[in-house]
């Protein structure tokens, strides 16, 4: 194991709010890896590759997968969730859960499991060039889905009420919009599109407030509760609510194509890379938003 990324499961998943997590658990689901052997009969991998992993186990036979919707696998073990992840040295690996990395840094090789997040969220939404949209939460899952809006050529706004994060993704992104607050927001045009990346029950009970007649709200983040959302609100726009889960095999193949052509570029993204050796002092640290 080379590089681990570090996500919202992954904090959540310390703290106990995590609702697909079991324990004991070795975290670790963003990884990039160095093969150190291939097993029997494996072809495609020698010792020295880098790769990314999908660290998403499919049954194959399920009603979803039947129709290739692994993302959403009835059976589905996440690696670093539902078994243990790539918190360690070495971890054995099937063959058909990594690719080859040839020009990627080891510390970018994780984001393409994030960036997977995002391409998958814009292709639920069938978003199209021109079409009006608003990210609400610009943390890592929510600039995944800002750049993949970006390349479907829509017109891009952005929720986010951390200063420091709504000043980065309106400079990083040029943006014409971008707002503190649902209510600033509201104040605006609604939007076609809504992907709510907050996790956070408040957010994404508002999130419709921003939505055009006929539009489709995009729920990307997770939480373990119950939202609610009033009956009229959805009925008068005649709203579609769609829920983005993961991604497939075949979106990280693009994404890794984005990012190893430039496309995508997310060398600006603010980033900090810790040794293990010091894990103990900076992942609880992490856990505030604001670090």
């Amino acid at each position: 194991v080379l590089t681990v990324g570090i996500c919202g499961t992954d904090l959540h998943a310390f703290e106990g709010t995590q609702p697909f997590f079991s324990y004991p658990r070795i975290l670790g689901h963003e990884l990039a890896v160095e093969v150190i052997q291939a097993g029997d009969g494996v072809e495609g991998f020698r010792a020295g590759d880098r790769c990314a992993v999908n660290p998403y186990m499919t049954c194959g036979t399920c009603a979803a997968c039947s129709r290739g919707r692994t993302n959403c696998c009835a059976k589905m073990r996440v690696i670093g969730v539902h078994s243990d992840g790539g918190m360690r040295d070495r971890i054995v690996l099937p063959a058909s859960q990594m690719y080859r990395c040839e020009r990627l840094p080891n510390e970018k090789i994780p984001l393409v499991e994030t960036l997977g997040v995002g391409i998958h969220a814009v292709g639920r939404a069938a978003a199209q060039a021109g079409d009006r949209a608003i990210v609400v939460g610009a943390g890592p899952i929510g600039l995944s889905v800002v750049e993949f809006l970006r390349v479907a050529g829509a017109d891009v706004g952005v929720v986010e009420k951390m200063p420091e994060r709504l000043d980065f993704a309106t400079r990083h992104y040029s943006l014409r919009r971008s707002y503190p607050s649902h209510a600033e927001a509201q104040q605006e045009q609604p939007s076609m599109l809504v992907f709510d990346c907050t996790g956070d029950r408040g957010s994404m009970e508002s999130s419709i407030q921003l939505l055009e007649q006929g539009g489709r709200l995009i729920f990307v983040g997770l939480i373990n509760d119950r939202i609610s959302l009033f009956d009229p609100d959805l009925h008068r726009r005649e709203a579609t609510i769609l829920a983005s889960r993961n991604s497939t095999p075949a979106e990280h193949h693009r994404v890794l194509d984005l990012m190893e052509s430039g496309q995508i570029d997310v060398s600006a993204w603010p980033m900090e890379c810790a040794r293990p050796d010091s894990m103990d002092r900076r992942f609880p640290l992490w856990l505030n938003r604001e670090a």
